[in-house]
């Protein structure tokens, strides 16, 4: 058996969709043939916690650790409150404070690429070492953080033979929220070289969507291959709720994402439509940003809102599978037309209809047709998102266990077997 080393930071007891691609591709790959050896922080600072996702770990897998050092603690000090330094969470610009601010200023122009940096040069020595005692000839780094790439460029330019590919959950300049860090002009220059030189010296970048591999061959990617993420079995033997017709949001919420056409369409059919407005639950399991419930409450949908905070995994999975719509929202710009929630992949496995809001010819929509997994909107689409919702609930109303007629085998190949199927596939010709 061939042997692996995956570099990442995200992973169990680390929540959320950013552990789960690696957690479910180390899962199958013994099954083709590859051993893995994961390398990890062994005392990170992981902003939710999920215990559960560690039963999905294949006791195939080798654990590697390592000490890091993060300025997180520090941070969290000045200004509890502020999430700039931990992923894309930023407030709208009308209520930054200069605390805020300042945190969004300092990760851009004084953590490049992030502030997991301090991680790169330790773990360089660290695994130069391993990869030789192991006898290791292929790498893989999954980012962000995208110091994970450095600590893959550094290894391969100490080992040029070395064959390694970059993960890339999301892109690094081309993502929405890059130009909210409040960059210099050096500042952004260096996140662009450092970006090229990941990306021309990787021998295979991989793309989690299709216009983000269409943006790295842009770039300078010598080689792009697009693998999403995807899903396991999630159907579940849970009845429907016969009394409340649920719609249901699962993950987190901010402002920049929050669809306010959808709150209107609701709101306009519990206003004209008494049984829908007693029947509506009104569902969110994970973190609902308070600007984004205060938008939902605008339009006297309070009776209506069931806020459940953060849930395990599984218990994420079976709200998905009792809901009777699915919603999926992303920003309103072009620049995020790349962008494919993980949670998409689990919402079509259900077989429940997907309502999705975001920008024109998006890759969620390219997605949805080609399944029949749901339909996209865009964000001022308020009449189209009512038609729907309303045609749903009629539906529910004569059948409460109504359910689309997706395209099976078209959802099949977004099935997690499969996608390591095609990504081991493409490690053998490297």
């Amino acid at each position: 058996m061939k042997k692996i080393l995956i570099i990442t930071y995200y992973w169990p007891p680390a929540g959320g969709p950013g552990v789960q691609r690696w957690l479910k591709f180390t899962k199958y790959l013994p099954q083709f043939g590859y051993e893995p050896h994961v390398y990890i922080p062994e005392n990170p600072s992981y902003p939710i916690i999920d215990e559960t996702l560690a039963k999905d770990i294949n006791p195939e897998v080798k654990i590697v650790k390592n000490k890091i050092w993060e300025p997180y603690q520090l941070a969290e000090k000045l200004n509890p409150k502020n999430k700039a330094y931990k992923g894309g969470h930023f407030e709208k610009k009308e209520s930054q404070s200069f605390m805020s601010k300042l945190s969004v200023f300092i990760r851009g122009n004084f953590f490049i690429p992030d502030a997991r940096k301090f991680w790169i040069n330790p773990s360089i020595d660290f695994l130069k070492d391993y990869i030789q005692k192991e006898n290791i000839d292929t790498i893989v780094t999954s980012g962000p953080p995208h110091s994970m790439h450095l600590i893959g460029l550094g290894l391969k330019k100490l080992n040029p033979n070395l064959k390694w590919i970059a993960d890339f959950r999301d892109p690094w300049t081309q993502i929405s929220y890059h130009k909210e860090l409040k960059l210099t002009n050096w500042a952004a220059k260096k996140h662009e070289d450092l970006e090229l030189e990941v990306l021309s010296n990787a021998n295979l970048v991989l793309a989690t969507s299709y216009t983000d591999g269409d943006n790295f061959k842009k770039i300078g990617a010598k080689r792009v291959e697009v693998i999403t993420n995807g899903f396991e079995e999630v159907k579940q033997e849970t009845e429907k709720d016969q009394k409340y017709f649920h719609i249901t949001y699962s993950g987190g919420l901010e402002m920049l994402r929050n669809p306010i056409s959808l709150w209107k369409a609701i709101h306009n059919l519990t206003r004209t439509n008494s049984s829908f407005k007693s029947d509506l639950k009104l569902n969110f399991y994970g973190s609902l940003a308070d600007d984004v419930k205060q938008t939902i409450i605008d339009e006297n949908l309070k009776s209506n809102l069931v806020i459940h905070g953060y849930v395990s995994h599984q218990e994420s999975l079976d709200a998905i599978n009792k809901a009777n719509i699915l919603l999926l929202t992303n920003f309103d710009n072009v620049a995020s037309k790349g962008i494919i929630p993980g949670k998409l992949f689990e919402y079509m496995a259900t077989g429940n209809p997907i309502i999705a809001v975001g920008p024109k010819d998006a890759d969620v929509e390219k997605i949805l047709n080609k399944t029949n997994a749901g339909e996209y909107f865009n964000h001022q689409e308020v009449d189209k998102i009512q038609k729907l919702i309303l045609n749903i609930y009629n539906q529910w109303l004569a059948n409460p266990e109504v359910r689309f007629n997706t395209n099976e085998k078209e959802v099949q190949e977004f099935n997690r077997k499969n996608l390591t199927k095609h990504l081991a596939n493409n490690i053998q010709t490297l």
